[in-house]
């Protein structure tokens, strides 16, 4: 009824310019259209005055310059009314979802004519899928200068929203379009979700909602509650001025709304009852769920905005969260109490961080929260590990052997030719900072780290137990399952790509086949199903996805071979820049060649690593994007494994590489082992690689930290936002009344950076808890650093969120997902990697072997003179001697290198001795048992922490309980009301069987069976 009464709307409207009266169509036409524009107006009913034909005639002739004049002489303040833009224009209808896209925009007052009737007529009209064109679109008001050539491209645009927007109407949504922007060239649609749509999407996503029924929160008793309430005084300053994390001792209990049993909700306010994220949650349900089909294929919001038919979509901020007169809101207090620097010290408000972005953004905040507070401990102990490291430097027996200049230990030259020999002496300052990480108490900091990663995620896993009963999301799993069905848009277009193959197959088999029908009707519904069912029946199977999956393979591979060649070269940097520094003149130079090849080689690594970072997690993203997952949690998941593979091996194989290969594989002086029969391979130093691995670390590690976590976090997306400005700028004309209307909440959001996911966040934590765990035992510091980088983190992702970012559409989950099984992985894999380290990258095992088997008094005295051999330096291969063998002063016939070899003197000279093979079995034996200890030690600690608090697990119990309590009660109460009104019906009846003619002996006994049966059938 509605679309008959368009096309005589549209003729009158069109006609109205010549004078023409009332909009024909009979009674029945106009009634259809006065519904319409009751239902889908944008303007209060008290301001619709003036009819929706005659706005469009007068505007049709010019008589309306702007859409600013229409809105004045309807309202006084129509953008104040609307909040600017957090309203529909009659200032009631909450704005729950923005869609954006792009359209050819005319000029003057055609313009906007086109909007205010695509406003209230246009959308409201869209209550069935047509074909006829839309009010304003084309027809007979399309007078004035001739419209530009038709570009089909953007038709078929307008078509599919046309037709999308249409259905989303039909599922109960309400709409409001917005061409007249400050940002020239996009239009907008507002969308709000009424009460009895977001009634039955809670009801259908089974959203957990408060009913009336409160219940107190046990409370600890005795000692306990008199800690806890100190505890409380003592941490008030640093408590954030939030309601939400106050202590409560009452909560409401929830359960999955259902309008049935809307009675036991609380819904004292309904403009509250849903708040502002669970409405967006609702209407992006919605947006995934509804299709367009007359493209021939179905396809969702996600499929619409990949196709370009959209720009964007996304939620709206509360409003703005600085300058003056700025309303009160969730946005301000969250930028006041969390997204600042200056309340660094200060808790997060977790739960208002949960309410405003979603479960999903505050469980990464708060194990955020978690890791940071568990790095203070870590911190603690490693500041004393390293205090005690400088405490007994003077005290270390092998380091001042190193430093006595009287012992006069010659070296063997570190290059071929242009270096000469050098006197241990000179590596006195190396050997003095080895002690500050290379200690016994390293040993036990290394044991401390792993029981402590273990105690970090017993720790995480009853916070997120606790956060889960907090939020309700108990009985979760369920709607999970279906969300996660939920199937890409990627997806969908190859599973379709696939059908259509298929079917224009079959149409080649059948073209050889007579048709045997000539239905044109039939054919012409089985051509538009064919799409949305071959979709639906259609999946991928691995073949098709072979091609990707050999590509992923192969680019992973190619991916570490790069990484690999990369540290090959900087290893080859680093050979042939200490044989250039050994040539020059200066004692300067020369004296501290190992400091400036070490510093320069871990710079040059720093860069690479950043620059690869940012490339591999591209070439992740496309990998995965080739796969062609179905879900989006698939597409995470794959995508988080492809990057943090790379990653992982991106940051830490140069690391690796000093910690376990460098000095391993350096042969000995006369026969020395070379990379391309050229470069020689290096050494460590006397006192071991352990100090180098510890700047290679402490570099890598704050490089990172500070350039690609800090300085990347804050730059990018401000100079994104800065060059986005300034091309709307330069798009946009320069009138002179946008500049001084104030821009609508949607036009400001949408200049936001969109937001990408938590992928980036987690990656960058997850890598640099490996820099804390995997190596801790050559650097003590790392949580130190860690924490002091995270205390920023936090205040700079939440400053992010809350003013860079758009509002992302909050997403329900229970735990943190698959990087929970990434942590624990990394977690044991630091328990070998410490191992390995020390017992071979550090002198720790060579110190025990020396002190209980070779030491004459029990002290470490002789250490160094026992871990050096002696070569003959007429043994030097022809071509490798030192050019300048004199430059000590003196000539030298035998020099000392860092290995157990036998002496020249012996019968089987430069053959390993057996103290390597002693050494090397200690070695060994420290690695099992260390191992094996620490993480019996972690599952222990694992084992003797519950997973569910103990207040927890009773308080979700005691819910349960209450339900039941709860519902029995009503079905009481329902008994109650139903044998009340039965007996009422019976009285009632019992006058009339009295005064019945017919009525026998056995009526006026009143014998209930009768009644009963009686009211049953009434029932």
């Amino acid at each position: 009824m509605e679309e008959t009464a368009l096309d005589p709307l549209l003729a009158k409207a069109a006609g109205a310019v010549d004078g023409e009266g009332a909009p024909p169509g009979g009674p029945h036409a106009q009634a259809a259209t006065m519904r319409v524009n009751e239902k889908y107006s944008t303007l209060p009913a008290e301001d619709r005055s003036v009819h929706i034909v005659n706005i469009c005639a007068i505007e049709d002739i010019g008589y309306l310059p702007s859409e600013g004049t229409l809105l004045t002489s309807l309202s006084v303040d129509p953008d104040a009314e609307c909040k600017y833009g957090l309203y529909f224009r009659d200032g009631k209808r909450k704005v729950d979802y923005i869609l954006v896209y792009h359209h050819k925009r005319a000029s003057g007052s055609k313009t906007l004519a086109r909007r205010v009737q695509h406003n209230d007529a246009g959308l409201g009209t869209r209550g069935a899928k047509q074909d006829q064109p839309l009010p304003g679109k084309a027809g007979p008001l399309e007078a004035g200068p001739p419209e530009p050539p038709v570009d089909y491209h953007e038709d078929d645009k307008q078509f599919r929203r046309d037709e999308y927007e249409g259905n989303l109407l039909e599922a109960g949504l309400e709409l409001e379009r917005d061409e007249d922007t400050k940002i020239h060239g996009l239009g907008f649609v507002k969308i709000h979700a009424p009460w009895n749509v977001l009634c039955r999407e809670a009801e259908f996503l089974k959203l957990k909602m408060p009913t009336k029924k409160m219940y107190h929160i046990n409370e600890t008793h005795g000692i306990l509650k008199k800690i806890n309430s100190v505890l409380q005084k003592i941490t008030d300053p640093i408590q954030p001025k939030v309601a939400e994390h106050r202590p409560q001792t009452m909560k409401r209990l929830f359960y999955p709304f259902s309008r049935e049993k809307q009675h036991l909700f609380d819904l004292s306010d309904k403009d509250s009852f849903f708040d502002s994220k669970t409405r967006s949650t609702i209407v992006y349900e919605i947006l995934k769920r509804t299709t367009c089909t007359k493209a021939k294929y179905s396809m969702g919001i996600t499929s619409l905005l990949a196709n370009g038919v959209y720009s964007a979509a996304y939620p709206l901020h509360d409003g703005d969260y600085e300058g003056e007169n700025v309303e009160f809101n969730d946005r301000k207090l969250l930028y006041e109490e969390w997204a600042r620097y200056g309340v660094f010290y200060k808790y997060q408000p977790i739960d208002l961080i949960r309410k405003y972005f979603g479960e999903k953004i505050g469980l990464y905040f708060a194990w955020l929260g978690v890791y940071t507070q568990m790095l203070i401990p870590a911190s603690v102990v490693g500041i004393i590990v390293f205090l005690y490291g400088c405490a007994t430097v003077d005290e270390n027996i092998p380091s001042m052997e190193m430093c006595d200049q009287r012992r006069n230990i010659t070296m063997c030259p570190l290059c071929d030719k242009t270096c000469s020999y050098w006197k241990m002496s000179s590596a006195c300052a190396t050997a003095r900072a080895s002690h500050l990480f290379d200690n016994p108490a390293t040993v036990f900091f290394s044991v401390f780290m792993a029981l402590w990663a273990a105690t970090f995620m017993e720790h995480w896993k009853r916070k997120q137990m606790r956060l889960n009963y907090l939020w309700d999301l108990t009985g979760f799993e369920e709607e999970e399952e279906a969300v996660k069905d939920h199937p890409r848009a990627e997806y969908e277009a190859r599973v379709l790509e696939k059908s259509l193959r298929k079917e224009s197959k079959n149409k080649e088999k059948r073209r050889h086949i007579p048709e045997e029908s000539t239905n044109k009707w039939k054919q012409r519904v089985k051509t538009a199903m064919a799409g949305v069912k071959l979709t639906d029946k259609v999946k991928l199977t691995w073949r098709d996805r072979f091609p990707a999956y050999f590509t992923n393979l192969v680019s992973i591979i190619f991916m570490i071979a790069v990484t690999f060649a990369i540290v090959l070269g900087v290893i080859i940097y680093r050979i042939s820049t200490a044989a250039a520094l050994a040539m020059n003149s200066s004692p300067s130079i020369r004296s501290n060649i190992r400091v400036t090849v070490t510093a320069t080689a871990v710079v040059i690594n720093l860069v690479v690593i950043i620059l690869l970072d940012e490339v591999y997690g591209c070439i992740a993203r496309w990998l995965t994007k080739i796969e062609v997952p179905k879900t989006e949690k698939s597409f995470e998941e794959r995508l988080i494994f492809k990057a943090f593979l790379l990653k992982f091996v991106n940051s830490y194989t140069p690391i690796f590489y000093v910690a376990f290969f460098k000095g391993r594989f350096v042969g000995r002086p006369g026969d020395y082992v070379y990379i391309f029969r050229s470069f020689r391979m290096e050494e460590c130093a006397p006192g071991g690689c352990l100090m180098e691995l510890c700047i290679q670390l402490s570099i890598i590690m704050l490089g990172k930290q500070l350039i690609q976590n800090n300085l990347f976090e804050i730059g990018i997306p401000k100079m994104k936002k800065f060059i986005r400005h300034m091309k709307l700028k330069r798009q946009s004309p320069p009138e002179h009344e946008e500049h001084v209307k104030r821009r609508q909440r949607h036009e400001v959001d949408y200049n936001l950076e969109p937001f990408a996911g938590l992928t980036p966040e987690y990656m960058e934590m997850i890598i640099q808890f490996g820099f804390v765990t995997l190596f801790v035992a050559s650097f003590p510091l790392a949580p130190l650093f860690a924490l002091l980088n995270n205390i920023i983190e936090i205040r700079l992702d939440a400053k992010k969120f809350v003013t860079e970012l758009r509002r992302p559409v909050a997403v329900r989950a229970k735990d943190i997902g698959i990087w929970y099984n990434i942590l624990r992985g990394v977690g044991k894999l630091a328990v070998i990697i410490n191992a390995f380290v020390i017992s071979f990258t550090s002198d720790f095992i060579p110190r025990l072997v020396y002190l209980y088997m070779y030491s004459q008094d029990g002290t470490m005295h002789g250490f160094v003179n026992h871990t050096l051999s002696s070569f003959n330096v007429s043994d030097f291969q022809n071509g490798t001697a030192p050019n300048d063998p004199l430059d000590l002063g003196y000539e030298v016939q035998i020099c000392r290198y860092k290995d157990y070899r036998e002496p020249p003197w012996s019968e089987h000279k430069y053959d390993i001795s057996k103290d390597f093979w002693a050494v090397l079995a200690a070695r060994l034996a420290f690695v099992i048992v260390f191992q094996n200890l620490v993480m019996f030690m972690s599952d222990f600690v694992d084992w003797v922490i519950p997973d569910i608090p103990k207040d927890i697990s009773q308080q979700i119990h005691k819910e349960k309980v209450l339900m039941v309590e709860l519902f029995m009660r009503e079905e009481q109460g329902k008994l109650q009301l139903l044998d009340t009104w039965m007996d009422k019906e019976h009285k009632k009846d019992e006058p009339c069987n009295n005064h019945s003619p017919r009525a026998g002996p056995d009526s006026l006994g009143g014998t209930p069976a009768p009644s009963h049966a009686h009211h049953g059938s009434v029932l």
